[in-house]
């Protein structure tokens, strides 16, 4: 009985027993189900045609009490420069290198990578239940500014762009060599950062990572079957819609997505055919910096903190795949961030979402009004 087991509350439960009992058919009784849906009240599934994957959206579960862990905010009283913070300018780092005295941008290789570039690789098998690849690399860390009390939103435009240039700089460099490079930037310590600088990080690979890999088939399929690229179908739809667009300028529209599976999580795609971040025109790289600046803002005013979040930019693949058809790719950032209700309670990834498939409570159309309705010109801590 699929419908039946849809129904998901006591309320939905009475409506659907009295369908049954008045008409006492099962065209009827779904029929009654679907005239009474309500997608901010009754759970549901969507489908995200980008890896394939099925969410499950349980929007009357943000009434329930939470009585678990909770997350320490990030500090806003963090000084400008830490002698030990291996991060800022001229500090000597773990390994003896010391930072030059740098005013903007700085990057550098990790010293400690989980990509080397020269390695041994590991014999072929042909066994099928015990394969090996190679896999060789060299991951970078960039800092965004010298000061360690600041982070995106905070930043100036211009500091923003200064951001922007160095990661197109690096990809371009790596880009030439590598297959896959991953610009990505933790921000928070509930994100895994261990370092209270803001920096990302630049991962280049031979290989093509599972999750650019999957969606470079999905991106592919839909060129192939509709003749457009998927996510440029995407974004003209959304901005008829309105419903999830939470920023939009002549270059970039930033949407939480209907798929979405993170509580706030966000995209930010390119308007105008952009495959790779090395594409961009200066003027959608001053664009991009005040979206960047705005979204932030705005994540950072919702909760009334430093937000965290794990983000990242996807496009076309590079190296030896960059030769190949890629009219199916379209230039975007994700945004993953884990705050749920406030400031402390976040969201976790484990149980059925580990073993099963994603989960969210607050709905896509919820999460991006309360974005939205938020002021992203303006820092709340500038009110302090």
């Amino acid at each position: 009985m699929y419908w039946m087991y849809h129904c998901m509350n006591s309320e939905q439960s009475i409506s659907c027993l009295e369908a049954i009992s008045e008409r006492d058919s099962y065209s009827s009784y779904a029929e009654a189900i679907m005239t009474n849906f309500e997608p901010t009240e009754h759970q549901h599934t969507r489908y995200n045609p980008l890896n394939g994957q099925w969410i499950l959206i349980s929007p009357h579960r943000m009434r329930r009490p939470w009585s678990g862990q909770e997350e320490q905010p990030q500090r806003l009283d963090l000084p400008e420069f830490d002698p030990s913070n291996p991060l800022c300018p001229g500090v000597t780092r773990s390994n003896g290198s010391k930072n030059p005295i740098y005013t903007s941008t700085f990057v550098f290789t990790n010293d400690f990578p989980a990509l080397l570039e020269d390695v041994p690789l590991p014999p072929e098998s042909d066994d099928p239940l015990f394969q090996t690849g190679g896999a060789r690399g060299t991951c970078r860390v960039m800092c965004f500014h010298p000061k360690s009390n600041k982070t995106l939103p905070v930043m100036t435009p211009k500091e923003i762009r200064n951001v922007i240039d160095a990661w197109i700089a690096e990809f371009k460099t790596l880009a030439s060599k590598y297959t896959w490079v991953q610009i990505f930037e933790n921000k928070g310590a509930s994100m895994g950062c261990s370092n209270p600088h803001p920096h990302c990080q630049i991962w280049a690979c031979s290989f093509f990572p599972n999750e650019p890999r999957v969606k470079d088939e999905k991106l592919r399929e839909y060129y192939l079957t509709n003749g457009t690229a998927l996510l440029d179908d995407y974004v003209r739809k959304e901005i008829v819609k309105k419903e999830r667009v939470v920023i939009e300028n002549s270059d970039w529209l930033v949407v939480v997505p209907f798929w979405a599976s993170w509580p706030f999580e966000t995209m930010i795609i390119s308007r105008n055919g952009n495959r790779r971040i090395s594409d961009l025109t200066l003027q959608q790289i001053n664009n991009l910096a005040i979206v960047i600046k705005e979204l932030t803002n705005k994540y950072d005013n919702l909760f009334k903190c430093s937000f965290p979040y794990s983000m990242g930019w996807h496009g076309a693949p590079t190296g030896e795949l960059a030769g190949q058809d890629d009219k199916h790719w379209t230039l975007h950032a994700i945004y993953y961030p884990p705050l749920l209700r406030s400031a402390t309670v976040r969201k976790f990834m484990v149980g059925f979402e580990l073993l099963c498939q994603p989960q969210r409570d607050l709905t896509p159309e919820q999460a991006a009004s309360r974005l939205r309705e938020l002021c992203g010109k303006k820092h709340y801590s500038e009110h302090i």
